[in-house]
């Protein structure tokens, strides 16, 4: 494999093989400096160092190490979906980029849910168990001043121990769980992933739409966050009293003030300290002050039973069954759940496992959440259920329209006016009648929206940012029907169905009147959509400068004529004369 990789990647290998030897020859020089004492020289090689080495360790740190998961996620995970080395070597020489872009994105989602389930674990465990691994939440916590100031062998040692952790836990969570299910349930894999291309409904585009819309749905929900804390939390009361490492694990309750007290004395004295030798030594001391401030932060005391080492190493076995456990229920449970599911929609046909994986978590997190709002629900007695019940049935009956008006007219109407007015005249001759399919009009609508939206989110103020704000900020809970309907859904879905419905009419309905040939209908017809944005695009060009040119000739006219302004109190005038209010009285030459 290291042949055909070299010869797809030889720019990118030369250069980054380039730096190293640029970075040996830094070192070298300034060496050479040192010895000679050439006091400036050895100061700019030594930048020029560290800028070589910082762009190195970022290149290595976002670019190689979530490639290099990426890559042994899918190796790990080959027999899952049926799939050989051999496969992969084909695919990677068709689409090399490709190939590599897909690793390193699986790669990084990987490290990113890592870290967050890391962040997680700190919100639980007590400060100090996790000293091993770097505080992303720290504020004294600097990767540019860490990579500068640490040697290389130290970067390299962590680079392998990371390697080492996170392949380890793939090869637990994944490989493991699979070698497991295939004795266990040999007819459950592979899964089923692959794409017909000669199906009318694109499977792409309904993928994009499962890991754009559904999943981070799913992922947001404040719930899902909460119940997997209430998981860690009980598994970690478990393990601590089973092994009687409770002070160890979540801190002894009554020390926690006094330590906390403490901490913030001990960062006070030594931030005193530190104060000093900034002044005095330069800047290498300051950098010291700066990476020593306050000793070990966030550390808090424990009781060390017997055996401690046995316990802990009893701990990680723990531990480590437990995530096996876990990964099993994962990978089975949900796809289990969604092809029962899917089997009495579609009979034996095969499904991708996309969906059933989907549906089945969806039907997992509902069950869960129906059973701890019952739970919640069951002190209170008969009647307050069957409020809570009436009220809930409203809010769904609410949400079920808003959802088919908002998530169902305007992504079909949006995807397809995009699919007239770009796709069709981009991709369809006029000789050929173009086809449209409403299922996948509608995927890719739901995708338009999700970007339309952002887009107005993030821009300046106006009607639909501020319904959209509104919108949010009701929830579903306090969802106001009406105000949806009135001013967001009515008139989103009228500027929709005017900018299908004109064109058409025009193109339908008065041209012919014209008495012109059939091929100049056939273009109009196919080209009015394209040429009608094309003229609103140019009209709103067209204002926007309009509105700038007045704006400087406004600013010219008072540069040049306005000496300045005077603020006049409002007065009623009385009698007939009318109620007008007089403007503020401006001195003008």
């Amino acid at each position: 494999g290291c042949r055909p990789c070299a010869s797809h990647f030889e720019g990118l290998i030369t250069t980054i093989v380039g730096y190293i030897l640029l970075a040996i020859t830094l070192i070298i020089c300034h060496g050479l400096a040192t010895l000679v004492k050439f006091h400036r020289s050895r100061r700019l090689l030594g930048v020029c160092y560290i800028v070589v080495k910082v762009s190195l360790l970022v290149v290595v740190e976002i670019g190689v190490f979530p490639l290099i998961c990426g890559w042994w996620l899918d190796i790990c995970s080959l027999e899952m979906f049926d799939a050989t080395l051999k496969d992969r070597e084909l695919s990677f020489q068709s689409a090399p980029g490709t190939t590599m872009f897909l690793h390193w994105l699986v790669g990084m989602v990987y490290v990113f849910y890592f870290a967050s389930f890391i962040l997680l674990l700190r919100e639980v465990l007590r400060p100090g168990v996790l000293w091993f691994l770097r505080n992303l939440n720290d504020p004294d916590f600097n990767p540019v001043q860490e990579m500068i100031h640490l040697p290389i062998y130290r970067h390299l040692r962590r680079f392998i121990l990371s390697v080492i952790v996170f392949g380890s836990i793939v090869l637990l969570m994944l490989w493991l769980p699979i070698r497991i299910i295939k004795s266990l349930l040999p007819n459950f894999l592979p899964y089923n992933v692959m794409l017909y291309s000669d199906a009318p409904v694109s499977e792409l585009s309904l993928e994009l739409l499962l890991l754009q819309v559904v999943l981070p749905a799913l992922l947001e929900q404040g719930h899902t966050r909460q119940w997997l804390k209430g998981l860690v939390r009980a598994w970690t009361v478990t393990a601590g009293y089973l092994l009687d490492l409770h002070s160890y694990l979540l801190g002894d309750q009554e020390e926690n003030e006094n330590s906390a007290n403490q901490q913030v004395n001990n960062n006070q004295h030594a931030r005193n300290n530190n104060a000093i030798p900034v002044v005095g030594e330069g800047l290498h001391a300051a950098h010291q002050a700066i990476l020593q401030q306050g000793g070990p932060v966030g550390f808090q005391p424990y009781r060390r039973p017997l055996n401690f080492p046995l316990r802990i190493f009893l701990l990680i076995v723990f531990m480590c069954i437990t995530l096996l456990i876990a990964s099993l229920i994962c990978l089975t449970l949900p796809v289990f759940a969604g092809r029962w599911l899917m089997s009495f929609w579609t009979g034996t046909a095969k499904i991708h496992e996309l969906y059933t994986a989907a549906c089945g978590l969806y039907v997992c997190w509902l069950t869960i959440r129906a059973v701890t709002v019952l739970v919640a629900w069951m002190p209170q007695g008969r009647r307050v259920i069957f409020q809570k019940v009436k009220e809930w049935s409203l809010m769904i009956m609410k949400t079920l329209i808003v959802a088919v008006l908002l998530a169902g007219v305007v992504p079909l109407l949006l995807g397809l006016l995009f699919e007239l007015v770009i796709v069709a005249p981009l991709r369809v001759p006029l000789d050929q009648t173009p086809l449209f399919y409403p299922w996948q009009d509608w995927a890719l609508g739901v995708l338009h929206a999700k970007i339309i939206a952002a887009i107005t989110l993030m821009g300046p103020q106006w009607w639909l940012k501020t319904v959209i704000e509104q919108v949010y900020a009701n929830g579903i809970r306090n969802i106001d029907l009406h105000y949806i309907i009135r001013k967001l859904a009515a008139p989103v879905i009228s500027v929709l169905l005017l900018s299908l419905c004109v064109p058409y009419v025009i193109a339908s309905g008065i041209v012919p009147l014209l008495g012109v040939t059939a091929e100049m209908q056939n273009l109009v017809h196919r080209r009015i959509y394209p040429f009608l944005l094309m003229v609103v695009v140019l009209m709103g060009i067209l204002s926007f400068q309009v509105r700038q040119f007045k704006r400087l000739y406004e600013h010219i006219k008072n540069d040049k004529y306005l000496v300045g302004q005077r603020l006049v109190n409002y007065e009623r005038k009385s009698g007939k004369q009318g109620t007008s209010p007089s403007p503020p009285q401006s001195s003008q030459e």
